[in-house]
Formats: structure tokens, sequence, C-alpha cells
């Protein structure tokens, strides 16, 4: 089956080379105006300019008339946590009227609220609740997503979590799903004066359970002053690569303390967070292979420090973007939303914070050859935005509802 996409009026985000896009590079976005885009099964076949295709070579296709649209490449969301049994605006209520993060954790509140919660769901439930949240953040342009357990912190509710992110890769076959193992969360109350406890309890039950089912991709560990250490993070990291789980770590989001460095060494696929950052954590991300995700909202919902964007991409890292969507520190998955805050905050350039959440996210969820760009074999995952008259509005009118249509593998939802 083919589609054809005619009259665009700015189809944005072309790769000819797959690659992950630092520096100078990160800031260019190759376009064509007034386009053509050919669909076939799903997939992006052909593009160029109207002044080329001649209509009478398409008459099996389906015509579709973008009417003078731009369109780019759905956004890849690359750390998200959008499995969870319930909100927590309460707490947020509580952080409003001053109360610190110790003194809400100390009456239960943070991490192991969630977790709490989530023992007492069905797996229905929780399945339930996280396919209407990833069917609104497709609604909202998100074409692959990757998502974290976490909030079970015990062999059964983690393998639970993580049976629901199966049912979602099924569910939603036609975009990427990436399941990451996030069982290093936090230290459940019962084992907060033995670590060493729980740490067994992950790397003896819950990584052959998940091996087992084959339940996740990737591995990912908390590293933090008050949470797991480096070295407890290498553990848990060697631990899951004997099962074949790469690591995606939470890294340098309050304290820098190493997490950087062991992240290299354990050749991780992304470290996430970073807006604690030193002057030598910059330098060894620049000269890996690791991709550094920033999470904006998450620092804005905070009322954090935001990540040292123009630093690390001046220094020759690669970054990407990401929503953290999570019911504690960023109750949202708006991606939009991301870009802009990301020019707001970060003064990243509208280039740069586009290409960061398509073409450099899809890399730091492992679906380059998919997703991320406007290229010849990839998914026709596609935004289709109301009139606007640059790439550059996006960001820029960041209250307003720019998204039209989302295609994805070439049908509109």
């Amino acid at each position: 089956m083919q589609q054809l996409i005619i009259n665009i009026g700015c189809l944005a985000g072309i790769q000819q080379n797959n690659t992950i896009l630092r520096g100078a590079a990160l800031a260019t976005i190759q376009t064509i105006t007034n386009a053509f885009l050919l669909v076939e099964n799903g997939c992006i076949k052909q593009f160029g300019s109207m002044i080329e295709i001649e209509l009478q070579q398409y008459t099996s296709a389906e015509i579709v008339d973008a009417n003078g649209a731009t369109i780019l490449p759905a956004w890849c969301d690359s750390h998200t946590h959008l499995v969870f049994a319930a909100s927590r605006e309460e707490e947020f209520v509580d952080k409003l009227k001053g109360k610190t993060y110790a003194e809400i954790a100390a009456k239960g509140g943070g991490i192991l609220n969630s977790a709490a919660k989530l023992q007492n769901v069905s797996e229905n439930e929780l399945y339930e609740k996280a396919a209407m949240r990833l069917s609104e953040l497709i609604k909202l342009g998100t074409g692959a997503v990757e998502i974290k357990s976490g909030y079970g912190l015990t062999v059964a509710a983690e393998l639970k979590m993580l049976r629901v992110i199966k049912r979602l890769k099924e569910t939603f076959a036609q975009i990427p799903v990436k399941a990451t193992f996030l069982g290093a969360h936090a230290f459940p109350a019962e084992f907060k004066n033995d670590h060493e406890g729980y740490i067994d309890l992950i790397i003896n039950e819950m990584l052959p359970g998940i091996a087992k089912e084959n339940l996740a991709d990737y591995i990912d560990v908390f590293c933090e002053q008050g949470f797991f250490s480096v070295d407890e993070m290498i553990r848990v990291c060697n631990a899951g690569a004997d099962y074949g789980l790469k690591p995606k770590l939470h890294v340098n989001q309050l304290n820098s303390i190493g997490g950087i460095q062991a992240a290299v060494e354990l050749k991780a696929v992304s470290v996430d967070h970073l807006e604690t950052m030193t002057d030598n954590d910059v330098q060894v991300l620049a000269n890996s292979n690791t991709i550094g995700t920033l999470l904006p909202t998450a620092a804005f919902f905070l009322r954090m420090q935001y990540q040292p964007a123009r630093q690390l991409i001046d220094s020759g890292c690669a970054i990407a973007l990401a929503s953290d969507f999570n019911p504690g520190s960023s109750p949202s998955g708006n991606m939009n939303f991301v870009v802009a805050l990301s020019c707001i905050q970060m003064k990243m350039l509208p280039a740069e914070a586009i290409n960061a959440a398509t073409q450099n996210a899809a890399f730091a969820m492992e679906v380059q050859n998919e997703m991320g760009s406007i290229t010849a074999g990839k998914k026709a995952n596609l935004i289709f935005t109301k009139p606007i008259t640059s790439i550059d509005y996006l960001p820029y009118a960041f209250g307003s509802d720019l998204i039209d249509r989302v295609m994805i593998a070439g049908s509109f939802v």
C-alpha cells in the first residue's frame, strides 16, 4: 500500500547519513520546501520537491494533501516512567507549602509512595492506565518510547511492571517501545539499612526472572547520594550485562559522584539527567560514545537548575532530549514542551532541540534504523503541523497546540 503526501510546505529532518549529531551538526536541519513524500507499507519510500514529481506515476497510491503543513519525524522519547499506579499531586501541594523532599519522603512520599500504590494494582489495571497514557502521547507526536520499571521494588511488582511494558510493545507494535529494568531505583524501607540484601535480590532473583520471560532491553540504576553508590551501580550493571542488558543510567541529577566516569567505562548507551556537571564530567562524556539525555521538564517541575546544554553541545557531547514522564518529578510526556523548554531555559537553538528529540533520541534508545529522521526505509511516524512560518516557530509559540495530525506507520491516529 502506498500513500503519496503532496504539497508539504516544509519537509524537515532529512538525514542522508544515519549518525549521531554533535556540535555544529546538531544545529543543522536539512529541509525541502514544497515537497512530496511517498510512504509504502508504513515506511518512507521516497521524497523530494513537488517540482520533480509526476503524479501520473502514482495512480494506485492514496493521495494525501498536506495543504502546506510542515512535516517532521515523530519525537523519540528515550526516558519515561509512564507505567505507574497513581498520580502524586498531594506531594505537589506539599512542596508548594514548603515541605522538603526529605520531609515528604519521611512520611512515605517519593518513589516509595509510587511503589506502595503499585503493589495493590492488578496487572490489567496497570496496563489499561499505561495504554491510555501512551495513546495520549502518540497524539502529541511521540512515535517511539522507552519505559522503565522501578516502582515495584519487589520481585513480583517489578516483573508485573515489565510484563505491562511487554504488553504495550505488542499492542502498540507500530511504534518502537523499549523496556528498561530499574529495580535499582530506590531502596525499599525494609532494606534501608541492608543495601547488600536488596542488591542480592536484584541480582539473584529479579534479573533471572526478567531473563526467563525476556522482559527487558536495558538496565538502569539511580546513582545518587542517598540512593545507589557508584560501586553499587557498577555491580548491578555488570550483573545485567550477564543477561545481555545494556546500561541506560540516572546520573548527576543532584550531585557529581563519579557516575559519568563509571557509566562511560560500562559503555552505557546513555546517561540521563545531568543537572550537576563538572568540567571533567563534560569532557569525559564528550570523549565517549555515550549519549547525554537531558530532562528539562524534571528541572522545571522541581525548580532545579537546568542542565548545562550549551556547555555540553559546545564541548562536543552527543545529547538527546526526553520527557522523564513520571508521577513525581515530571508528570507530563509532552515532548513539544520539552523542545520549547530546552530552547527557552537551556538556550538550545530550535534546530538543536528538534534534532536532539528525534535523531539523537533515536540513538539513545537504539532505534536509529527505524526512527529519528526523514530517511528512506525508516518508519513513516510523522508529525504534520498546523500552518507555521518556520520550524523555529514550534518552540517559540510554546503554549500553542501546533500539531495538526500524527501519522504512525502510514496511518493517521
